[in-house]
């Protein structure tokens, strides 16, 4: 049990730290929209995540099966792609860039409430509530 609670609460807290990087990355290709041949970059959730669980893709163990791939490396800032390329080389589509930082910041809150809960339920058991 001890290590059930251990193990969700070692998996939320790396999910916020994912989740905190990608806002830094977000808010950086924000503040540098005007800026003449920035590259916008990001990371992608699940791969950051699964690299700070040490969770590796999934292997074969067979010559017949069909191996999982992904265009993003762990560890890696990924560039994005612009949909309209614009004059001087920026990538920032400050649209794109307002959408995804106001996802991850509600998915990093929420990852904050779920650990409230968790840590809330907790405390109610070890005082008998």
């Amino acid at each position: 049990m001890v290590d059930n609670i251990k193990q969700q609460l070692h998996v939320l807290s790396n999910a916020l730290r994912v989740r905190n990087q990608k806002q830094e990355i977000l808010a950086s290709n924000i503040a540098n929209a005007a800026t003449p041949n920035y590259k916008a970059r990001d990371v992608e959730f699940e791969v950051e995540l699964a690299r700070s669980l040490n969770v590796g893709p999934l292997k074969t163990s067979d010559k017949s099966h069909i191996a999982l791939t992904s265009k993003n490396l762990p560890g890696k800032v990924q560039f994005r792609q612009s949909v309209n390329p614009s004059v001087d080389g920026n990538t920032v589509e400050l649209a794109v860039e307002q959408m995804e930082f106001a996802e991850n910041a509600v998915r990093y809150q929420t990852t904050l409430d779920f650990i409230n809960s968790k840590v809330r339920g907790l405390m109610g058991a070890i005082r008998g509530e």
